[in-house]
Protein backbone atom coordinates (compact mmCIF):
# COMPACT_ATOMS: atom_id res chain seq x y z
CA UNK A 1 0.00 0.00 0.00
CA UNK A 2 3.12 2.60 0.99
CA UNK A 3 4.33 1.24 -2.24
CA UNK A 4 1.37 1.83 -4.26
CA UNK A 5 1.39 5.66 -2.78
CA UNK A 6 4.82 6.36 -3.50
CA UNK A 7 4.27 5.22 -6.75
CA UNK A 8 1.18 7.37 -7.18
CA UNK A 9 2.87 10.54 -5.58
CA UNK A 10 5.78 9.84 -7.96
CA UNK A 11 3.64 9.61 -10.89
CA UNK A 12 1.70 13.08 -9.67
CA UNK A 13 4.71 14.70 -9.14
CA UNK A 14 6.14 13.77 -12.30
CA UNK A 15 3.14 14.86 -14.33
CA UNK A 16 3.14 18.32 -12.57
CA UNK A 17 6.82 18.77 -13.63
CA UNK A 18 5.71 17.52 -17.24
CA UNK A 19 2.95 20.01 -17.18
CA UNK A 20 4.83 22.63 -16.11
CA UNK A 21 7.14 22.01 -18.18
CA UNK A 22 4.29 22.35 -21.00
CA UNK A 23 3.15 24.99 -19.97
CA UNK A 24 6.87 26.88 -20.32
CA UNK A 25 7.11 25.08 -23.96
CA UNK A 26 4.04 26.37 -25.01
CA UNK A 27 4.79 30.17 -23.17
CA UNK A 28 7.92 30.85 -24.66
CA UNK A 29 6.08 29.49 -28.30
CA UNK A 30 3.82 31.95 -28.15
CA UNK A 31 6.86 34.85 -27.07
CA UNK A 32 8.63 33.58 -30.34
CA UNK A 33 5.53 34.35 -32.17
CA UNK A 34 5.32 37.63 -30.62
CA UNK A 35 9.37 37.97 -31.55
CA UNK A 36 8.71 37.24 -35.10
CA UNK A 37 5.61 39.22 -35.82
CA UNK A 38 8.14 42.41 -35.50
CA UNK A 39 9.25 42.10 -38.76
CA UNK A 40 6.27 40.99 -40.21
CA UNK A 41 5.04 44.37 -38.65
CA UNK A 42 7.87 46.09 -40.49
CA UNK A 43 6.97 44.90 -43.78
CA UNK A 44 3.95 45.95 -43.85
CA UNK A 45 4.43 49.80 -42.09
CA UNK A 46 7.07 49.83 -44.46
CA UNK A 47 4.39 48.94 -48.08
CA UNK A 48 1.65 51.24 -46.18
CA UNK A 49 3.95 54.14 -45.29
CA UNK A 50 5.50 54.48 -48.86
CA UNK A 51 1.78 54.75 -50.55
CA UNK A 52 0.48 57.53 -48.21
CA UNK A 53 4.50 59.42 -48.53
CA UNK A 54 3.95 59.56 -52.65
CA UNK A 55 2.39 62.60 -52.48
CA UNK A 56 5.58 64.28 -50.50
CA UNK A 57 8.06 62.39 -52.73
CA UNK A 58 6.45 63.82 -55.87
CA UNK A 59 6.83 67.30 -54.86
CA UNK A 60 9.88 67.13 -53.11
CA UNK A 61 12.05 64.85 -55.24
CA UNK A 62 10.16 65.70 -58.65
CA UNK A 63 10.41 62.03 -59.88
CA UNK A 64 8.42 61.28 -63.30
CA UNK A 65 5.87 59.20 -63.47
CA UNK A 66 7.50 56.22 -64.42
CA UNK A 67 10.26 56.91 -61.41
CA UNK A 68 7.37 57.47 -59.21
CA UNK A 69 6.14 53.58 -60.29
CA UNK A 70 10.00 52.20 -59.55
CA UNK A 71 10.16 53.97 -56.61
CA UNK A 72 7.51 51.63 -55.37
CA UNK A 73 8.29 48.80 -57.47
CA UNK A 74 11.74 47.94 -56.84
CA UNK A 75 11.96 46.75 -53.11
CA UNK A 76 8.99 44.22 -53.87
CA UNK A 77 10.57 42.93 -57.52
CA UNK A 78 14.18 42.35 -55.65
CA UNK A 79 12.24 40.97 -53.06
CA UNK A 80 10.50 38.72 -54.84
CA UNK A 81 13.18 37.61 -57.07
CA UNK A 82 15.27 37.12 -54.29
CA UNK A 83 12.94 35.34 -52.00
CA UNK A 84 13.12 31.63 -53.50
CA UNK A 85 17.16 31.53 -53.17
CA UNK A 86 16.92 33.29 -49.79
CA UNK A 87 14.50 31.03 -48.45
CA UNK A 88 16.88 28.05 -49.47
CA UNK A 89 20.09 29.65 -47.88
CA UNK A 90 17.85 29.60 -44.82
CA UNK A 91 16.96 26.05 -44.80
CA UNK A 92 20.88 25.70 -45.36
CA UNK A 93 22.28 27.98 -42.75
CA UNK A 94 19.99 28.41 -40.55
CA UNK A 95 16.54 30.13 -40.28
CA UNK A 96 16.94 32.20 -37.51
CA UNK A 97 20.79 33.80 -38.60
CA UNK A 98 18.97 34.47 -41.89
CA UNK A 99 16.35 36.35 -40.20
CA UNK A 100 18.61 38.52 -37.82
CA UNK A 101 21.45 38.86 -40.99
CA UNK A 102 18.25 40.42 -43.12
CA UNK A 103 16.99 42.43 -39.59
CA UNK A 104 20.27 44.11 -39.35
CA UNK A 105 20.70 45.08 -42.97
CA UNK A 106 17.16 46.37 -43.30
CA UNK A 107 17.36 48.55 -40.51
CA UNK A 108 20.71 50.35 -41.70
CA UNK A 109 19.84 50.74 -45.41
CA UNK A 110 16.23 51.98 -44.50
CA UNK A 111 18.89 54.97 -42.29
CA UNK A 112 20.06 55.60 -46.17
CA UNK A 113 16.83 55.71 -48.14
CA UNK A 114 15.75 58.28 -45.04
CA UNK A 115 18.51 60.92 -46.64
CA UNK A 116 18.56 59.66 -50.05
CA UNK A 117 19.01 62.78 -51.96
CA UNK A 118 17.22 62.08 -55.79
CA UNK A 119 14.49 59.75 -56.58
CA UNK A 120 17.13 57.44 -58.38
CA UNK A 121 19.47 57.51 -55.39
CA UNK A 122 15.60 56.54 -53.13
CA UNK A 123 15.19 53.75 -55.61
CA UNK A 124 18.84 52.11 -55.25
CA UNK A 125 17.71 52.42 -51.52
CA UNK A 126 14.78 50.54 -52.25
CA UNK A 127 16.49 47.65 -53.89
CA UNK A 128 18.87 47.18 -51.13
CA UNK A 129 16.25 46.90 -49.04
CA UNK A 130 14.58 44.71 -51.22
CA UNK A 131 17.77 42.25 -50.66
CA UNK A 132 17.49 42.33 -46.71
CA UNK A 133 14.29 42.07 -46.71
CA UNK A 134 14.47 39.04 -48.97
CA UNK A 135 16.33 37.72 -45.99
CA UNK A 136 13.52 38.28 -43.09
CA UNK A 137 10.46 37.24 -44.94
CA UNK A 138 10.78 33.45 -45.85
CA UNK A 139 12.61 32.57 -42.26
CA UNK A 140 9.25 34.38 -40.75
CA UNK A 141 6.70 31.77 -41.92
CA UNK A 142 9.35 28.72 -42.00
CA UNK A 143 9.86 29.72 -38.14
CA UNK A 144 6.25 29.82 -37.25
CA UNK A 145 6.00 25.87 -39.29
CA UNK A 146 9.09 24.97 -37.33
CA UNK A 147 7.77 25.93 -33.97
CA UNK A 148 4.43 24.95 -34.02
CA UNK A 149 4.01 20.98 -34.81
CA UNK A 150 0.77 21.18 -33.74
CA UNK A 151 -1.82 22.03 -36.72
CA UNK A 152 -4.36 24.00 -34.52
CA UNK A 153 -1.81 25.87 -32.67
CA UNK A 154 -0.04 26.25 -36.71
CA UNK A 155 -3.12 27.60 -37.77
CA UNK A 156 -3.92 30.20 -34.97
CA UNK A 157 -0.40 31.48 -35.20
CA UNK A 158 -0.81 31.61 -38.95
CA UNK A 159 -3.42 33.62 -38.64
CA UNK A 160 -2.15 36.16 -36.17
CA UNK A 161 1.18 36.01 -39.12
CA UNK A 162 -1.34 36.93 -41.31
CA UNK A 163 -2.64 39.35 -38.95
CA UNK A 164 0.06 41.37 -38.22
CA UNK A 165 0.20 42.48 -41.99
CA UNK A 166 -3.06 43.93 -41.48
CA UNK A 167 -1.79 45.34 -38.07
CA UNK A 168 0.82 46.67 -39.44
CA UNK A 169 -0.93 48.36 -42.42
CA UNK A 170 -3.08 50.05 -39.73
CA UNK A 171 -0.16 51.29 -37.67
CA UNK A 172 1.35 52.57 -40.74
CA UNK A 173 -0.32 55.14 -41.70
CA UNK A 174 -1.38 56.37 -38.31
CA UNK A 175 2.58 56.63 -36.72
CA UNK A 176 3.61 57.56 -40.79
CA UNK A 177 0.71 59.84 -41.02
CA UNK A 178 2.05 61.40 -37.72
CA UNK A 179 5.83 61.95 -38.93
CA UNK A 180 4.65 63.14 -42.54
CA UNK A 181 2.66 66.11 -41.17
CA UNK A 182 6.12 66.83 -38.76
CA UNK A 183 8.53 65.88 -40.24
CA UNK A 184 9.87 65.41 -43.80
CA UNK A 185 9.04 62.26 -46.05
CA UNK A 186 12.02 60.62 -45.49
CA UNK A 187 11.21 60.09 -41.57
CA UNK A 188 8.90 57.05 -42.69
CA UNK A 189 12.10 54.99 -43.42
CA UNK A 190 13.26 55.55 -39.73
CA UNK A 191 10.31 53.13 -38.30
CA UNK A 192 12.45 49.92 -39.18
CA UNK A 193 15.39 51.15 -36.30
CA UNK A 194 12.81 51.25 -33.51
CA UNK A 195 11.46 47.46 -34.61
CA UNK A 196 14.53 46.08 -35.78
CA UNK A 197 16.25 46.62 -32.65
CA UNK A 198 14.02 44.20 -30.64
CA UNK A 199 14.10 41.70 -33.07
CA UNK A 200 18.15 41.61 -33.11
CA UNK A 201 17.66 41.61 -29.06
CA UNK A 202 14.81 39.14 -28.48
CA UNK A 203 15.53 36.76 -31.46
CA UNK A 204 18.74 34.76 -30.24
CA UNK A 205 16.98 34.80 -26.82
CA UNK A 206 13.41 33.18 -27.64
CA UNK A 207 13.73 31.94 -31.15
CA UNK A 208 15.27 28.49 -31.87
CA UNK A 209 17.28 28.11 -34.60
CA UNK A 210 16.54 25.39 -37.59
CA UNK A 211 17.58 23.91 -40.90
CA UNK A 212 17.70 21.64 -43.65
CA UNK A 213 20.28 19.15 -42.07
CA UNK A 214 20.36 17.56 -45.95
CA UNK A 215 20.94 20.92 -48.48
CA UNK A 216 21.01 20.79 -51.89
CA UNK A 217 24.10 22.83 -53.41
CA UNK A 218 24.21 26.46 -53.92
CA UNK A 219 22.96 26.72 -57.75
CA UNK A 220 23.96 30.82 -58.82
CA UNK A 221 22.77 30.05 -62.34
CA UNK A 222 19.42 29.36 -60.77
CA UNK A 223 19.38 32.44 -59.31
CA UNK A 224 20.32 34.43 -62.00
CA UNK A 225 17.96 32.98 -64.13
CA UNK A 226 14.45 33.60 -61.30
CA UNK A 227 15.58 37.04 -60.81
CA UNK A 228 15.74 37.46 -64.59
CA UNK A 229 12.46 36.12 -65.14
CA UNK A 230 10.39 38.21 -63.01
CA UNK A 231 12.58 41.35 -63.26
CA UNK A 232 12.37 40.92 -67.09
CA UNK A 233 7.95 40.23 -66.81
CA UNK A 234 7.51 42.98 -64.09
CA UNK A 235 9.34 45.12 -66.49
CA UNK A 236 7.69 44.29 -69.42
CA UNK A 237 4.43 44.98 -67.96
CA UNK A 238 5.05 48.02 -66.65
CA UNK A 239 6.48 48.81 -70.15
CA UNK A 240 3.21 47.53 -71.66
CA UNK A 241 0.61 49.22 -69.15
CA UNK A 242 2.54 52.95 -69.72
CA UNK A 243 3.69 53.01 -72.91
CA UNK A 244 1.15 50.40 -74.80
CA UNK A 245 2.12 47.37 -77.27
CA UNK A 246 5.52 47.90 -78.10
CA UNK A 247 7.93 45.31 -79.81
CA UNK A 248 10.18 46.17 -77.30
CA UNK A 249 7.52 45.70 -74.54
CA UNK A 250 6.56 42.44 -75.85
CA UNK A 251 9.96 41.13 -76.43
CA UNK A 252 10.94 41.70 -72.51
CA UNK A 253 8.38 39.99 -71.69
CA UNK A 254 8.91 37.03 -74.19
CA UNK A 255 12.55 37.27 -72.11
CA UNK A 256 10.91 37.01 -69.28
CA UNK A 257 9.12 33.75 -69.93
CA UNK A 258 11.63 32.14 -71.68
CA UNK A 259 13.76 32.45 -68.50
CA UNK A 260 10.76 31.64 -66.48
CA UNK A 261 10.80 28.05 -68.69
CA UNK A 262 14.51 27.50 -68.71
CA UNK A 263 14.74 27.78 -64.72
CA UNK A 264 11.43 25.33 -64.40
CA UNK A 265 13.86 22.87 -66.84
CA UNK A 266 16.84 23.17 -64.71
CA UNK A 267 15.08 22.50 -61.65
CA UNK A 268 13.30 19.61 -63.17
CA UNK A 269 16.83 17.69 -63.96
CA UNK A 270 19.04 18.70 -61.09
CA UNK A 271 18.79 16.10 -58.72
CA UNK A 272 18.70 18.50 -55.75
CA UNK A 273 17.17 21.60 -57.11
CA UNK A 274 16.76 25.22 -55.34
CA UNK A 275 12.65 24.69 -56.00
CA UNK A 276 10.91 21.56 -55.16
CA UNK A 277 8.48 21.84 -58.62
CA UNK A 278 6.64 19.06 -57.52
CA UNK A 279 5.06 21.01 -55.00
CA UNK A 280 3.23 22.63 -57.41
CA UNK A 281 1.91 19.25 -58.32
CA UNK A 282 -0.42 19.39 -55.29
CA UNK A 283 -3.08 20.97 -55.97
CA UNK A 284 -3.86 22.51 -52.31
CA UNK A 285 -0.36 23.90 -52.52
CA UNK A 286 -0.70 25.81 -56.36
CA UNK A 287 -4.08 26.74 -55.75
CA UNK A 288 -3.57 28.42 -52.43
CA UNK A 289 -0.14 30.07 -54.01
CA UNK A 290 -2.24 31.51 -57.00
CA UNK A 291 -4.78 32.83 -54.32
CA UNK A 292 -2.31 34.34 -52.08
CA UNK A 293 -1.15 36.50 -55.42
CA UNK A 294 -4.11 37.48 -56.52
CA UNK A 295 -5.56 39.15 -53.03
CA UNK A 296 -2.26 41.08 -52.75
CA UNK A 297 -2.54 42.13 -56.11
CA UNK A 298 -6.38 43.44 -54.99
CA UNK A 299 -5.42 45.15 -51.60
CA UNK A 300 -1.69 47.17 -53.26
CA UNK A 301 -3.71 48.11 -56.47
CA UNK A 302 -6.43 50.02 -55.12
CA UNK A 303 -4.19 51.67 -51.99
CA UNK A 304 -2.39 52.68 -54.56
CA UNK A 305 -5.14 55.05 -55.86
CA UNK A 306 -7.26 54.91 -52.17
CA UNK A 307 -3.81 57.03 -50.95
CA UNK A 308 -3.38 59.45 -53.52
CA UNK A 309 -7.63 60.41 -53.71
CA UNK A 310 -8.01 60.59 -49.94
CA UNK A 311 -4.78 62.80 -49.51
CA UNK A 312 -4.70 64.86 -53.01
CA UNK A 313 -8.88 65.05 -54.21
CA UNK A 314 -10.40 64.86 -51.08
CA UNK A 315 -7.69 66.90 -49.15
CA UNK A 316 -6.70 64.65 -46.01
CA UNK A 317 -3.55 65.05 -44.70
CA UNK A 318 -1.58 61.83 -44.55
CA UNK A 319 -2.55 61.17 -40.64
CA UNK A 320 -6.54 61.65 -41.20
CA UNK A 321 -6.05 59.40 -44.30
CA UNK A 322 -4.55 56.83 -42.26
CA UNK A 323 -7.53 57.03 -39.82
CA UNK A 324 -10.05 56.76 -42.68
CA UNK A 325 -8.75 53.35 -43.56
CA UNK A 326 -8.30 51.97 -40.39
CA UNK A 327 -12.17 50.21 -40.19
CA UNK A 328 -10.76 48.06 -43.02
CA UNK A 329 -7.81 47.19 -41.85
CA UNK A 330 -9.72 46.27 -38.63
CA UNK A 331 -11.99 44.35 -40.22
CA UNK A 332 -9.05 42.37 -42.24
CA UNK A 333 -7.11 41.20 -38.65
CA UNK A 334 -10.54 40.12 -37.80
CA UNK A 335 -11.58 38.36 -40.75
CA UNK A 336 -7.92 36.41 -40.73
CA UNK A 337 -8.68 35.46 -37.04
CA UNK A 338 -12.71 34.45 -38.00
CA UNK A 339 -11.51 32.40 -40.70
CA UNK A 340 -9.20 29.90 -38.02
CA UNK A 341 -12.81 28.40 -36.28
CA UNK A 342 -14.49 28.90 -39.20
CA UNK A 343 -12.41 26.42 -41.52
CA UNK A 344 -13.40 23.85 -38.62
CA UNK A 345 -17.18 24.10 -40.07
CA UNK A 346 -16.52 24.94 -43.84
CA UNK A 347 -14.03 23.78 -46.61
CA UNK A 348 -11.25 25.65 -46.96
CA UNK A 349 -12.21 26.27 -50.57
CA UNK A 350 -15.72 28.09 -49.36
CA UNK A 351 -14.25 30.55 -47.13
CA UNK A 352 -11.38 31.64 -50.11
CA UNK A 353 -14.29 31.60 -52.93
CA UNK A 354 -15.91 34.03 -50.57
CA UNK A 355 -13.08 36.41 -49.74
CA UNK A 356 -12.19 37.01 -53.35
CA UNK A 357 -16.21 37.36 -53.60
CA UNK A 358 -16.10 40.06 -51.45
CA UNK A 359 -12.63 41.33 -53.09
CA UNK A 360 -14.66 41.89 -55.92
CA UNK A 361 -17.58 43.82 -54.90
CA UNK A 362 -14.98 46.10 -53.01
CA UNK A 363 -13.45 46.97 -56.97
CA UNK A 364 -17.18 46.91 -58.04
CA UNK A 365 -18.54 49.98 -55.53
CA UNK A 366 -15.33 51.61 -56.99
CA UNK A 367 -16.23 51.23 -60.32
CA UNK A 368 -19.89 52.27 -59.78
CA UNK A 369 -19.53 54.59 -57.30
CA UNK A 370 -19.28 58.33 -57.55
CA UNK A 371 -16.27 59.23 -56.26
CA UNK A 372 -17.24 60.55 -52.03
CA UNK A 373 -15.32 59.61 -49.17
CA UNK A 374 -18.44 56.73 -48.08
CA UNK A 375 -17.81 54.71 -50.86
CA UNK A 376 -14.28 54.64 -51.17
CA UNK A 377 -13.73 53.57 -47.34
CA UNK A 378 -17.08 51.37 -47.50
CA UNK A 379 -15.62 49.62 -50.47
CA UNK A 380 -12.49 49.31 -48.53
CA UNK A 381 -13.78 47.65 -45.83
CA UNK A 382 -15.44 45.23 -47.95
CA UNK A 383 -12.46 44.57 -50.24
CA UNK A 384 -10.18 44.14 -46.71
CA UNK A 385 -12.25 41.60 -45.22
CA UNK A 386 -12.37 39.42 -47.93
CA UNK A 387 -8.38 39.51 -48.03
CA UNK A 388 -8.12 38.97 -44.29
CA UNK A 389 -9.88 35.46 -44.87
CA UNK A 390 -8.21 34.80 -48.55
CA UNK A 391 -4.44 35.50 -46.99
CA UNK A 392 -4.86 33.34 -43.43
CA UNK A 393 -6.86 30.34 -45.13
CA UNK A 394 -4.09 30.32 -48.44
CA UNK A 395 -0.94 31.00 -46.60
CA UNK A 396 -1.88 27.82 -44.26
CA UNK A 397 -2.65 25.35 -46.93
CA UNK A 398 0.76 26.35 -48.65
CA UNK A 399 3.15 25.12 -45.70
CA UNK A 400 1.03 23.09 -44.05
CA UNK A 401 0.99 21.19 -48.27
CA UNK A 402 5.08 20.16 -47.31
CA UNK A 403 7.29 18.47 -44.81
CA UNK A 404 8.84 20.50 -41.89
CA UNK A 405 12.64 20.54 -43.62
CA UNK A 406 11.00 21.96 -46.68
CA UNK A 407 9.07 25.04 -44.81
CA UNK A 408 12.14 27.84 -45.69
CA UNK A 409 11.25 26.87 -49.46
CA UNK A 410 7.76 26.63 -49.08
CA UNK A 411 7.23 29.80 -47.07
CA UNK A 412 9.54 31.53 -49.33
CA UNK A 413 7.38 30.35 -52.73
CA UNK A 414 4.10 32.03 -50.69
CA UNK A 415 5.86 35.11 -50.03
CA UNK A 416 7.21 35.42 -53.74
CA UNK A 417 3.15 35.27 -54.55
CA UNK A 418 2.75 37.74 -52.27
CA UNK A 419 5.83 40.15 -53.07
CA UNK A 420 4.86 39.16 -57.11
CA UNK A 421 0.98 40.47 -56.39
CA UNK A 422 2.42 43.43 -55.10
CA UNK A 423 4.63 44.01 -57.92
CA UNK A 424 1.38 43.42 -60.68
CA UNK A 425 -0.95 45.14 -58.50
CA UNK A 426 1.27 48.52 -58.79
CA UNK A 427 2.39 47.71 -62.19
CA UNK A 428 -0.74 46.67 -64.09
CA UNK A 429 -3.52 48.42 -62.56
CA UNK A 430 -1.13 51.81 -61.43
CA UNK A 431 0.59 51.62 -64.98
CA UNK A 432 -3.42 51.30 -66.61
CA UNK A 433 -4.05 54.70 -63.91
CA UNK A 434 -1.13 56.69 -64.71
CA UNK A 435 -1.90 56.09 -68.54
CA UNK A 436 -5.69 56.92 -68.01
CA UNK A 437 -4.73 60.04 -65.96
CA UNK A 438 -2.51 61.49 -68.88
CA UNK A 439 -4.38 60.83 -71.55
CA UNK A 440 -7.77 62.66 -70.24
CA UNK A 441 -5.61 65.81 -69.08
CA UNK A 442 -3.78 65.89 -72.34
CA UNK A 443 -6.97 66.29 -74.09
CA UNK A 444 -8.02 69.10 -72.00
CA UNK A 445 -7.66 72.35 -73.86
CA UNK A 446 -4.72 74.47 -72.25
CA UNK A 447 -3.36 71.83 -70.29
CA UNK A 448 0.03 70.26 -70.29
CA UNK A 449 0.00 67.26 -69.62
CA UNK A 450 1.47 65.91 -66.59
CA UNK A 451 2.38 62.45 -64.78
CA UNK A 452 1.51 62.67 -61.67
CA UNK A 453 -1.75 63.84 -59.82
CA UNK A 454 0.42 65.52 -56.99
CA UNK A 455 2.73 67.14 -60.01
CA UNK A 456 -1.02 68.40 -61.16
CA UNK A 457 -1.26 69.74 -57.78
CA UNK A 458 2.11 71.04 -57.23
CA UNK A 459 2.31 72.76 -60.86
CA UNK A 460 -1.35 74.51 -59.62
CA UNK A 461 -0.35 75.80 -56.33
CA UNK A 462 2.19 77.90 -58.00
CA UNK A 463 -0.06 79.50 -60.58
CA UNK A 464 -2.91 81.88 -60.37
CA UNK A 465 -6.18 81.21 -58.62
CA UNK A 466 -8.08 80.78 -61.68
CA UNK A 467 -5.45 79.15 -63.44
CA UNK A 468 -4.92 76.36 -60.62
CA UNK A 469 -8.70 75.74 -60.01
CA UNK A 470 -8.91 74.96 -63.32
CA UNK A 471 -5.76 72.90 -63.82
CA UNK A 472 -6.50 71.09 -60.16
CA UNK A 473 -10.27 70.03 -61.45
CA UNK A 474 -9.36 69.18 -65.17
CA UNK A 475 -6.46 66.57 -63.02
CA UNK A 476 -9.10 65.44 -60.33
CA UNK A 477 -11.50 64.46 -63.24
CA UNK A 478 -8.90 62.60 -65.31
CA UNK A 479 -7.58 60.49 -62.28
CA UNK A 480 -11.58 60.09 -61.61
CA UNK A 481 -11.51 58.62 -64.93
CA UNK A 482 -8.05 56.35 -64.23
CA UNK A 483 -9.88 55.35 -61.15
CA UNK A 484 -12.83 54.36 -62.49
CA UNK A 485 -11.22 52.39 -65.37
CA UNK A 486 -8.54 50.65 -62.51
CA UNK A 487 -11.34 49.56 -60.93
CA UNK A 488 -13.22 47.56 -63.44
CA UNK A 489 -9.97 46.14 -64.08
CA UNK A 490 -9.86 44.87 -60.55
CA UNK A 491 -13.53 43.62 -59.91
CA UNK A 492 -13.30 41.37 -62.95
CA UNK A 493 -9.73 39.59 -62.13
CA UNK A 494 -11.31 39.15 -59.08
CA UNK A 495 -14.11 37.14 -60.40
CA UNK A 496 -11.93 35.24 -62.53
CA UNK A 497 -9.96 34.34 -59.49
CA UNK A 498 -12.75 33.46 -58.05
CA UNK A 499 -13.54 30.93 -60.71
CA UNK A 500 -9.89 29.71 -60.95
CA UNK A 501 -9.76 29.45 -56.93
CA UNK A 502 -13.04 27.01 -56.98
CA UNK A 503 -11.88 24.94 -59.41
CA UNK A 504 -8.10 24.63 -58.22
CA UNK A 505 -9.04 24.13 -54.55
CA UNK A 506 -12.02 21.54 -55.71
CA UNK A 507 -12.63 19.24 -52.78
CA UNK A 508 -10.41 20.76 -50.13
Amino acid sequence: MTSALRNTGTSRSNGGASGNSTRDSSRRRWLAMAVLLLPVLLVSIDNTVLSFALPQISTTLAPSGTELLWIIDIYPLVLAALLVPMGSFADRFGRRRMLLLGGAGFAAVSIVAAFAPTAAALVASRAAMGVFGAMLMPSTLSLVRNIFTDRNERRIAIAIWAAGFAAGAALGPIVGGFLLEHFWWGSVFLLAVPVLIPLLVLGPIFLPESRNETPGPIDFLSITMVFAAMGSLVYGIKELASGGVTAAGLAIIAFGVAMGALFVRRQLRLPTPMLDMSLFLRGAFSGAVLVNLLSVFALVGFLYFASQELQLVHGLSPMTAGLVLVPGLIGMVAAGLLSVPAVNRWRPVVIVCFGLGLSAVGYGLIAGGTGSLVMLVGAFVVLAIGIGATETVSNDLIISAVPAEKSGAASAISETAYEFGAVLGTAVLGSVLNAIYRSHLAQTPGTDALDTLGGAHETAAKLPADQAITLVQNANDAFAAGVGMTATIGAVLMVAALGLAARMLRGI
